[in-house]
């Protein structure tokens, strides 16, 4: 009896791999082997990044919300600070969001808060 290979079904998963490789340098986008080491790897990255993502965009918000307060006689601790006690829920998103499109909307939380 002969051997079955099933030759579609290892077709399409060889030329999904190098589809998703396509654009990438050298063997690394030309040889199955290559190409699904250097795949996974780079669905890794794809899959922390997005998390790194997040963590980085909070960053900036903080330093732009830190950089508006000091414009605005405070700092970012004492403002967080102030808004939670206050009981005021304004996440670090739109207070940077205020900080940079409405100074004086922001002004006026800032004084609210430190009032």
């Amino acid at each position: 009896m002969p051997r079955a290979r099933n030759k579609p079904a290892s077709h399409r998963r060889r030329k999904k791999v190098l589809e998703k490789a396509k654009g990438y340098w050298g063997a690394r986008s030309k040889v199955y082997t290559v190409a699904k080491h250097h795949v996974d790897k780079g669905l890794q990255h794809a899959y922390n990044d997005r998390r790194l993502k997040k963590r980085s965009y909070r960053q900036l918000w903080i330093a732009r919300i830190n950089a508006a307060a000091r414009l605005n006689g405070t700092s970012y601790s004492s403002l967080i600070s102030g808004l939670n006690a206050k009981h005021v829920d304004l996440n670090r998103k739109t207070l940077a969001e205020l900080a940079v499109r409405n100074p004086e909307a922001f002004a006026e939380v800032v004084k609210f808060a430190t009032a």
